[in-house]
C-alpha cells in the first residue's frame, strides 16, 4: 500500500475568547476541536481517488497528516512505507503537492527558472531533469510559455506550470487540492488528460481534494468521503450515481402565468414531488421516476391546456452529491 491511514484523530485546541479583556488576557481557556476521529482507510499504488467532502469536513487536515506537515493526536499515518513527520528531507523526494490557492513558482521570474530551480532543491540528475523537463512540457504544451513572467501568465497556463514543477523529481505520490480552481472548460479538459496520462505512464498514485465534481466524474473510480471529521463513504463513484439515477428534474412551462399557483397546488397534492424553483410561467420540480405518480405526471402534463411543455433532466452531478451530502447530515 502506498498509503495506510488508520485509526487517525487530529484535535486542536482553540483559544475560548470570552469577551471580557481581563479575562482573555490573564485567564486563558480554550476549547478542543476535533478536525478528524478515527478515520481508517488505505490507497493502493496507481490508484487516483478523490477525497471529497464540504468545508470544514477535515479535508485539509488529512492532506497536512499525509504531507507531514501536522502529527495526529492518535492513530498512525504511513505513506510509502514512512511516517511522514520523520525524515523529512527524505520523504518529500518521493511525493509532490499542487494546491490551487499556493504556489510553487516565483511570481517576477520567467517560468524556466522556477523549473531550474526545482532541479537544485530535489537534486535531480541533470540527465533525468531534462527528460522529465522535456516530457512534462510537451504534455502540458507550454513550450511557449517558459520565457514569459508567472504574473504574466493567466490562470490556466499558470496551473500547468505548476503541475510540472510538481512533478519534476519524480514524485510517486500526488497531492492534488483544487488543481481546476478557476480554470475554463478547456483548461480543465487539459489537466484532466494530462493527470490521467502521468498516471498511466508512472503508475503513480494520485490523491484528489476538490469541490468540483466533474473533476471527480472525469479521473477517479473511488472515492472517500469525509463530513465532520468522519469517514462515511469509501467506494465507487457510479454507486453514488446510480443511488439517485432515478430522481429526474422536470422543467414545466406554462402559458397561463395566472394559474401557476393553481397548477401547482394540484401537482402537490396529488404527485410525489419536491418543488425546486418556481417562475412566472415556470416551476422546476424533482420526482423519482420509477414510482407510478411519475407516469400519472407525464400524463398530465401531456393533456393540460396550461401547459406550454415540459423537459426531462437527470440530475447533474453537483445535485447528486449535494443531495447525498444532505442524506449523511453533513
Amino acid at each position: 500500500m502506498d498509503i495506510i491511514f488508520s485509526n487517525i484523530s487530529k484535535v486542536y485546541h482553540v483559544r475560548n475568547r470570552q469577551g471580557n479583556l481581563f479575562r482573555d488576557l490573564f485567564i486563558r481557556k480554550s476549547i478542543e476541536k476535533v478536525a478528524l476521529s478515527d478515520v481508517s482507510f488505505q490507497i493502493k499504488e496507481g490508484e487516483i481517488v478523490g477525497y471529497i467532502g464540504p468545508n470544514g469536513a477535515g479535508k485539509s487536515t488529512t492532506i497536512k497528516i499525509m504531507t507531514g506537515i501536522l502529527k495526529p493526536s492518535s492513530g498512525f499515518c504511513r505513506v510509502l512505507n514512512v511516517d511522514p513527520t520523520e525524515n523529512r528531507i527524505q520523504f518529500v523526494r518521493k511525493v509532490g503537492a499542487v494546491f490551487g490557492n499556493r504556489s510553487n513558482l516565483m511570481w517576477d521570474l520567467p517560468v524556466l527558472d522556477s523549473i531550474n530551480l526545482m532541479q537544485k532543491i530535489y537534486k535531480i540528475p541533470q540527465k533525468k531533469f531534462k527528460e522529465n523537463r522535456v516530457e512534462l512540457v510537451s504534455l502540458l504544451e507550454i513550450e511557449d510559455l517558459l520565457s514569459i513572467p508567472v504574473r504574466q501568465l493567466s490562470l490556466g497556463q499558470r496551473m500547468r506550470c505548476e503541475i510540472i514543477v510538481a512533478l519534476l523529481h519524480d514524485p510517486e505520490i500526488l497531492f492534488l487540492d483544487e488543481p481546476t480552481l478557476g480554470l475554463d472548460a478547456r483548461s480543465k479538459l487539459a489537466v484532466h488528460r494530462f493527470i490521467k496520462t502521468i498516471n498511466l505512464r508512472r503508475r503513480m498514485t494520485v490523491v484528489l481534494t476538490t469541490h468540483d465534481m466533474n473533476d471527480i466524474e472525469a479521473l477517479t473510480d473511488r472515492v472517500i468521503i469525509i463530513g465532520k471529521g468522519k469517514k462515511l463513504f469509501d467506494g465507487d463513484f457510479v454507486e453514488i450515481k446510480n443511488r439517485f439515477a432515478n430522481f429526474k428534474k422536470v422543467t414545466i412551462k406554462f402559458n397561463a402565468s395566472h394559474q401557476l399557483n393553481k397548477i401547482v397546488k394540484k401537482i402537490q397534492e396529488n404527485f410525489e414531488e419536491n418543488i425546486l424553483s418556481e417562475q412566472p410561467n415556470e416551476m422546476i420540480a424533482e420526482f423519482r421516476e420509477k414510482s407510478s405518480k411519475f407516469s400519472e405526471l407525464l400524463a398530465y402534463l401531456s393533456t393540460s391546456e396550461v401547459v406550454c411543455s415540459y423537459q426531462i433532466q437527470s440530475l447533474t452531478i453537483e445535485e447528486i452529491i449535494a443531495r447525498y451530502y444532505t442524506e449523511l447530515d453533513i
